[in-house]
Parts: structure tokens; C-alpha cells; sequence
């Protein structure tokens, strides 16, 4: 049989090169390479006995863990959808994301068996294909009736290479990954096979042109693989290039600085919020970080303070930008993290991003536009949704939703969401840029502003700012910190202190509740 040049085939050639090398070290427990295209392998043969084929969707709602990339890779190599599924996500919700992907399969944590047992009966999940796996947790329920248990079905299963039902082709469909839906229904982003091999090698290029290649090269990151970053930016590039992933099951901040310790990392990949968390537990002062040579993420409102922390720490945290539809489209270069500070980087090898205005026509330098990219990393498509896909692409131009401009040596510079931005007495107002300011506010942990309605202006901005810990701050400091930094319209009219924001498992804020809660802030 011809060589299958699907995403499975990574873990396979891992297998053949570095057998015995660790691949993950999960809750502090090493699995090789060898050990991880075995269980993938089994995992495979327990789907093909269930009926498996080619193009169907298999669903996936887990913590982080090792079955979690058996099921991916095992269903790679069959020509299977993998759908991974937000554990955030209420019955309702994750109803809706299975039934508009019409899986066939899933498997789930014994955590979620509250969550899934309400609405399996209005799934199109058939009945003998709930698949049931222990999270490790010994009060979790057994596994009920109506599911089979993973281990059961794959521990008996042989370890050879599974053969698909059909040829797989670098075109594909790999997964479907739903957007956050921080507005709206979530849309289902559809990845292929070929577009994931051009994500791990621009991933790749990016690692490469900071560090020397070695054979101990250790990431600690803990992102859920559910998210596009967790899994296409982190997990399987890093197994592609042979590197070990620290993984646990979810992100704690404390153990997470102990880890870049304990495991001696080289690399590191935290969003600004998480590195928040962390510089707040004070543990990046108590242990030895030496042996990091590569600091990625960020977001699109890290303010200067906290690449400062981070660099008195000889961290030195490179930004970039991407999204489901397309990962990995930038990165900052390593010695232009001061110079260039507030830029989200240089497009990366594979992907072409530019300014357009609103016929993709590229903008001169300082000319704020849409940001868009064209490459082999941008999606196949949106699942179910031609007419959506047809405004989201358009000639093979992605319109990623996003403002921006670039300068003179082409360094991209985020201005905010194109949905986010709200007009004020006629003028543009683009809440990321007053969020910047603000951020960089010793007393403020983190911050969102949402444009809501006015009688006199149209719209205003509404500030919800979460105070660092310890620390009060009252709404005429907020307002005082914006004077002669930026322009009076931006400012918002309203302030409100708050514990904490509504975030998404990623780390976004969910603007939308913001507004749920204006609205009844203003019924009180």
C-alpha cells in the first residue's frame, strides 16, 4: 500500500526515528514516542471495529490527556473528522456544536457525564458509539450503561498500523474546530490534513530561527487541546519536530512556573492573561528559568509592563497573531521585542498578510484597513456554512475580522476587532487601543471595554476593569490615567470594577456578556 500522507503519519515516522525518546510527560508520567503511535494504533482499530470510516466525525470531549491525542492522530489516520469540543461549553451548547457537525462518535471524559447524559438523547450520536474514559479523578462516576469504556474497547487491540477504508489525501478534512463564539453561534472552522503540515513547519521555522536544534529541546505549555493554538500550534507541531511537551490537564499558575523548572524547558507558550496569573503566585522569582531560550504568546492587549516583568526575569516573550482560520500568521523577532514593541510581528513563511481596504486592495504603511492572508495555512472552508464561507473567503483571501496597519519594514500592529469598534459622535473609536493604555495601569490586572448605547454621542465606551490583587482603584483614577494619552472621545462615559471578566478557555474576554451585564447594571 502507497505511503498515507495524512496527519497520522507524524506520530508514525516518530515512532520509526525516536522510539524511545519521551514525547509527553503528562501529570509528571513520561510517554515515548513508541508508546504514543502504539496507543494511537489501537485507538484506530477500536474505531474501525465501531464502524469508522473516512470522512465521518468523531467528537471529543476531554481534559487534557493522552487519549485525547490517541483519538486525534487514530482518527488522522483513518480519514475521520476530529472534533474536539470546548469543556467549557454548557449541554445546550456543545448539543448544538455535535449535531451541526453530525458526529457519529464521542468519546468523553467522566468529568462531562453531567453534562452529556441531559442531552444524549437529542444527539446524532449513535447509541453504541458513546465512548466513556476515566480522567484519573476517583471520585468520578462509573462508566453508566449506555457508554462503552475506551480502555476496554482499545486495550486488547493490536499495535500494527490500521489501513483506512479509502485513500486520505493532503486535502482532506482533518478537523473541525468551533470558534470561540464570543458573539453568536460558533462557526465550525474545517482544517485539512496539507494545512496542518504547512502550520507545523512554519511553527517550526519560527523555533528555528530562535534557537539552536537540539535533542532536548522541552515546551512546557498549557494550552486545552480542544483550541486550535492547544492543538495546531502547540501539540502537533511539537511532536512533529520531536520535542517533549509538559502537559497537564488543565492550567494552574503556580505549577506552571514550577514546571519550566522541574523539566528544564527551552520553550514556553502562555497568553497574556496566563502570564498574568503567573507573575501574580510570585513563583517566576523563586526558581531557576535559565534553561529557557523561547518565550511565545501574548495577545492583543499585552501592555509594555508586562514584557518589562517578564525580561527582568530573562524571559523575553516574543507576540504573534493568529486564529482558527489561520494560525500562526505572525510572530515578533526575538531582537525586536523592545524595538518593535506593540507589533504582533512579521507574517511568517507560508502565510501572505497585508492591509486592504474593503476590496483586498493593499494599504501604504500607517493606513489603518482590514487585516487579510492568503497561504496553505488558511481553513478549507466553514463547516455547513457556504455563504459565510463565501464573505470570510474570498479568492482565496481570508478576511480575518480584524484592524490593523503595518509600518515601514512591515511589522503588523493590531488596532482591534472590526466588530469590537464603535462610533462615538461620528468619530471610530477601537476599544483594544484605550485597553492598552489602561493595562499598562500598576493597579489594573486586566481590563475590557464595550461600546454601548447614548443618547447624546450614539455610542460610549463601558470600562470593566478587574483590579491586580491587593490593590483598589476607584473609577476617577481610570479616568484620570487616560488624560493626554488619548483622545477625549475615547474615553469611556462609564467605569465598573469588577472581580474578574468573562473569558473564554483561551483566555478572551466574551464582549457579549460584558453587554448582557450593562444592561442589567443599568436596569438596578
Amino acid at each position: 500500500m502507497p505511503v498515507q500522507w495524512d496527519v497520522g503519519y507524524i506520530i508514525k515516522k516518530r515512532e520509526q526515528n525516536t522510539p524511545d525518546k519521551t514525547a509527553i510527560i503528562f501529570e509528571d508520567e513520561p510517554v515515548s514516542y513508541r508508546q504514543l503511535n502504539q496507543g494511537t494504533n489501537r485507538c484506530a482499530h477500536y474505531l474501525q471495529q465501531l464502524g469508522i470510516k473516512k470522512g465521518d466525525r468523531v467528537g471529543v470531549l476531554m481534559l487534557n490527556c493522552i487519549e485525547f491525542l490517541e483519538c486525534y492522530f487514530a482518527a488522522a489516520k483513518l480519514g475521520a473528522i476530529f472534533v474536539p469540543l470546548n469543556w467549557r461549553l454548557v449541554g445546550p451548547e456543545l448539543e448544538y456544536q455535535l449535531n451541526d457537525a453530525h458526529c457519529r462518535l464521542l468519546l468523553f471524559h467522566d468529568a462531562f457525564l453531567g453534562s452529556i447524559d441531559p442531552i444524549r438523547t437529542s444527539l446524532k450520536v449513535e447509541n453504541d458509539k458513546f465512548i466513556y474514559c476515566q480522567s484519573g479523578n476517583p471520585n468520578m462516576p462509573a462508566c453508566p450503561n449506555w457508554a462503552a469504556d475506551y480502555h476496554a474497547g482499545t486495550d486488547d487491540k493490536p499495535v500494527a498500523e490500521p489501513v483506512p477504508d479509502k485513500p486520505i489525501e493532503m486535502d482532506d478534512d482533518l478537523a473541525i474546530v468551533y470558534t470561540s463564539g464570543t458573539t453568536g453561534n460558533p462557526k465550525g472552522a474545517v482544517l485539512s490534513h496539507g494545512q496542518t503540515y504547512f502550520k507545523c513547519l512554519q511553527t517550526a521555522m519560527y523555533v528555528q530561527d530562535n534557537q539552536e536544534t537540539s535533542a532536548n529541546e522541552v515546551m512546557v505549555a498549557q494550552m486545552p487541546l480542544f483550541h486550535s493554538g492547544g492543538l495546531f500550534i502547540v501539540a502537533t507541531p511539537v511532536i512533529f519536530g520531536g520535542i517533549t511537551l509538559v502537559m497537564r490537564r488543565g492550567f494552574d499558575p503556580d505549577e506552571f512556573a514550577q514546571d519550566i523548572e522541574r523539566y528544564k524547558a527551552t520553550g514556553v507558550f502562555a497568553l497574556t492573561t496566563m502570564w498574568r496569573f503567573i507573575l501574580e503566585t510570585g513563583k517566576l522569582d523563586q526558581i531557576d528559568s535559565s534553561s529557557v531560550r523561547s518565550v511565545m504568546g501574548g495577545g492583543e492587549r499585552t501592555p509594555p509592563s508586562l514584557f518589562e516583568e517578564l525580561a527582568k526575569r530573562g524571559l523575553y516573550m516574543q507576540q504573534g497573531f493568529g486564529q482558527t482560520e489561520c494560525s500562526a500568521m505572525t510572530l515578533v523577532p526575538k531582537e525586536d521585542i523592545e524595538r518593535k514593541m506593540g507589533s504582533i510581528g512579521k507574517p511568517g513563511f507560508f502565510a501572505h498578510v497585508w492591509i486592504g481596504d474593503k476590496n483586498g486592495k493593499e494599504l501604504p504603511p500607517g493606513e489603518i484597513g482590514e487585516i487579510l492572508a492568503k497561504g496553505p495555512t488558511v481553513m478549507s472552508r466553514y463547516w455547513n456554512l457556504p455563504e459565510m464561507t463565501e464573505k470570510a473567503i474570498v479568492n482565496g483571501i481570508l478576511n480575518t475580522g480584524d484592524l490593523g496597519y503595518m509600518d515601514e519594514e512591515g511589522y503588523l500592529y493590531i488596532v482591534d476587532r472590526a466588530k469590537d469598534m464603535y462610533r462615538s459622535g461620528g468619530e471610530n473609536v477601537y476599544p483594544a487601543e484605550v485597553e492598552k493604555i489602561l493595562a499598562g495601569h500598576p493597579k489594573v490586572s486586566n481590563v475590557s471595554i464595550v461600546g454601548v448605547p447614548d443618547e447624546k454621542w450614539g455610542e460610549t465606551g463601558a470600562a470593566f476593569v478587574v483590579p491586580v490583587m491587593g490593590q483598589e482603584i476607584s473609577e476617577e483614577e481610570v479616568l484620570a490615567f487616560l488624560q493626554g494619552k488619548v483622545a477625549r472621545f475615547k474615553h469611556p462615559s462609564k467605569v465598573y470594577i469588577v472581580n474578574e471578566l468573562p473569558l473564554t478557555a483561551t483566555m478572551k474576554v466574551k464582549k457579549i456578556e460584558l453587554k448582557e451585564e450593562y444592561v442589567r447594571l443599568q436596569q438596578q
